[in-house]
């Protein structure tokens, strides 16, 4: 499907751009935000294995999602 693509390219686009600014200006108040992106694109990473017939690549992209979404949680 081209819409996971395009999501993935516009979520990975978002982590970057807010570890960059954190790096940058050694402000990492937007890090909870950036954890939890990160969470949404290695669920979509895992939707889009599933897709593709990788079970193995699917189950641990869903199982790092989940730790990352637990992560956010416990930041904000």
């Amino acid at each position: 499907m081209e819409i996971l693509k395009i999501l993935k390219v516009i979520l990975s686009v978002i982590v970057i751009a807010l570890a960059g600014y954190g790096l940058i200006t050694k402000n990492f108040e937007f890090m909870p935000y950036m954890i939890l992106f990160l969470g949404v694109f290695m669920l979509v990473t895992g939707g889009s294995e599933l897709q593709a017939k990788k079970k193995t690549s699917a189950i641990f992209s869903i199982l790092a999602a989940t730790f990352l979404f637990f992560v956010a949680i416990y930041t904000f």
